[in-house]
């Protein structure tokens, strides 16, 4: 990969002029130190040490907690930065670090320090060698609020809020208890977004979960979740969308010889190249895009709300009343006295809101990603709620309850009373665009998490590169293609909707699960963004009732899933050949120690 510019620290904190140029270590390029001090240092590991080793971000123990400070002590660092490089530390002295265990694959990174008294935040680096011109996406910072914004609600208004009403209508049983599931869905998933900005403000990389877990547990969770999520979860997801964006393409052309499976597929293939081909180009491309279709989805659900007022006001002398009239006001009567229905319904509305956790994969890409993925979460999730919640309340004001029940795609069953054949091929191409934009969401992160991933070593180096010429991840992007374009081509969808879910909010537990660990074991972390610690806590509840509720209704997919993912410790041990110690917690050894 060529040879890389980096800056050696000695024990006095001075610069060292090895005869390799020398540049300003960021506060990305923090790597796996141990704290100092304490003397609990691994096999190898001195008390005085300079930076510039390779290590591993993936691979080694992260053994320290996280000090916490303001990027202003130190000239030249910007505040907005996530740590800073401070030269000397307490306890043991300036330069009195030892180093995490390196890998067997050798990583080329470089690796700095950041300390606070007697504190050492022992954060991966993200650095590899590379030629002068090849610059990682961490040290692009090219995304902006609005880049973040069009990723979360981009991928959250895809496809579910056209169809999931019914499911969710199905279960809750009246108007009232419909629009109650909705709201709840949504504030739940606002509960699971708040955690993710907790920790992508305090751990500000690339990666989502897979980056969090690795902190926190360790890298062998870490990879398990790289190896779910980069196999199943990401191509089939973002498989689903292109899909559904091929059946209404095909509905807009209207012909019957186009309207079927494999049109359908062919449509799906030419969106996913074209989302890929945009994104290859340059990040800045990509999210440009991201941001058109953002504000296309978002006319588009303003249209929807005005289509349902005027269908409101056409309708209204209409023999059959539409749900919400026929409900005389009485919004909650045939309400279900099921849990396992509210259950369902819950399992749909959580469905349409999935996506919440999309700018995490980015946050290292970010200008301000300490003040903006907050902004980003509470800007994105109530504007998400509302538009949910009228765009619902739309279709009762239009529709019967039978016409809801019996169909798969509302909107287009409103827009077709409400505007005849003309409006509804109109909403059927909105709807396309919704999903393009959601597709190129997916694709846009699903290649960060190939990216990171690669660069902690689960992957080959290969895709750890960025393009010289325009700066995007375009190997990390072909890879994602293929493993797409396989589920396009052979997926079965229904199967992969239970395991995903499972899988998704199985590791939703643990990493949100983790925000109440670093609480507690970890005070003085750094913590730009601080959500109650109760938020959590109620995610982690419903996060168990959900993978419970799941394994329960569906016992053989779900051990299907299970097993997909455990299949993942011998491939990790296999990839490392190493020994279970490095993926132990240092607080955990020290209490098996007493």
């Amino acid at each position: 990969m060529g040879t890389g510019n980096y800056t050696k620290l000695s024990s006095s904190g001075a610069e060292e002029d090895q005869g390799i140029p020398l540049e300003p270590l960021d506060s990305f390029d923090l790597d796996s130190l141990a704290s100092s001090g304490d003397g609990d240092h691994g096999e190898g590991h001195g008390h005085s040490s300079s930076l510039g080793t390779p290590s591993s971000r993936g691979l080694s123990p992260l053994r320290s907690p996280i000090g916490s400070h303001s990027g202003s002590d130190v000239p030249g660092f910007d505040d907005d930065d996530y740590q800073h490089l401070l030269l000397g530390g307490g306890g043991g002295g300036a330069g009195n670090i030892g180093w995490g265990e390196s890998s067997r694959g050798g990583h080329a990174r470089s690796g700095s320090v950041s300390t606070l008294g007697d504190v050492v935040f022992a954060l991966p680096s993200t650095r590899v060698r590379r030629t002068d011109t090849e610059v990682p996406l961490e040290k692009q910072k090219r995304l902006s609020l609005f880049d973040g914004l069009s990723l979360v609600i981009g991928l959250q208004i895809g496809s579910g809020i056209f169809s999931s009403p019914t499911q969710v209508d199905r279960n809750a049983g009246s108007v009232g208890a419909s629009l109650v599931v909705w709201l709840v869905a949504g504030l739940l998933a606002w509960t699971g977004a708040s955690s993710f900005a907790e920790l992508g403000t305090t751990i500000p990389l690339n990666g989502s979960s897979q980056a969090y877990l690795n902190h926190i547990y360790g890298p062998l969770p870490s990879f398990l979740f790289s190896w779910t999520a980069v196999t199943i979860l990401k191509p089939g997801s973002a498989a689903i969308i292109s899909i559904i964006f091929g059946e209404y393409i095909a509905r807009c052309i209207g012909a019957e010889v186009i309207n079927t499976y494999w049109f359908h597929k062919l449509f799906a293939i030419i969106a996913l190249t074209a989302v890929t081909a945009i994104n290859s180009f340059s990040t800045k491309l990509g999210a440009r895009t991201g941001n058109v279709l953002f504000v296309l989805k978002l006319l588009l659900l303003l249209a929807l709300i005005v289509l349902g007022i005027v269908g409101a006001v056409i309708l209204r002398k209409d023999p059959v009343p539409s749900a919400l009239v026929a409900s005389g006001g009485h919004i909650f009567a045939g309400s279900s006295k099921d849990i396992g229905h509210y259950a369902i319904a819950l399992y749909a509305g959580l469905w349409a809101y999935d996506g919440w956790d999309n700018v995490n994969y980015v946050a290292a890409e970010m200008k301000n990603a300490r003040k903006d993925l907050p902004r980003v979460i509470h800007t994105a999730l109530p504007t998400v709620i509302v538009a949910y919640l009228l765009a619902n309340v739309s279709y009762y004001a239009v529709l019967t309850r039978e016409e809801l029940l019996n169909s798969a795609t509302v909107t287009l069953t409103m827009a077709n009373k409400v505007t005849g054949r003309v409006g509804g091929i109109i909403f059927a191409l909105g709807i396309s665009l919704s999903c393009l934009g959601a597709l190129n969401a997916s694709v846009f992160t699903y290649a960060r998490l190939i990216y990171t991933s690669a660069k902690d070593g689960f992957y080959p180096q290969i895709f750890a590169h960025t393009s010289i010429k325009r700066g995007a991840p375009l190997n990390a992007l072909l890879l994602s293609y293929a493993l797409t374009l396989i589920f396009v081509l052979v997926g079965e969808f229904h199967s992969l909707l239970t395991f995903c879910g499972l899988a998704s909010y199985l590791f939703y537990f643990w990493t949100v699960l983790g925000v109440v660990f670093l609480r507690v074991r970890e005070p003085n972390l750094d913590r730009p963004y601080k959500t109650f610690i109760t938020t959590p806590i109620l995610f982690c509840c419903v996060a168990l009732f959900l993978v419970s509720r799941t394994v329960f209704e569906e016992p053989l997919q779900s051990l299907y899933a299970v097993l997909f993912i455990s299949a993942g410790v011998p491939l990790y041990f296999w990839r490392f050949g190493i020994s279970w110690r490095p993926s132990v917690p240092d607080w955990l050894r020290r209490v098996f120690r007493r």
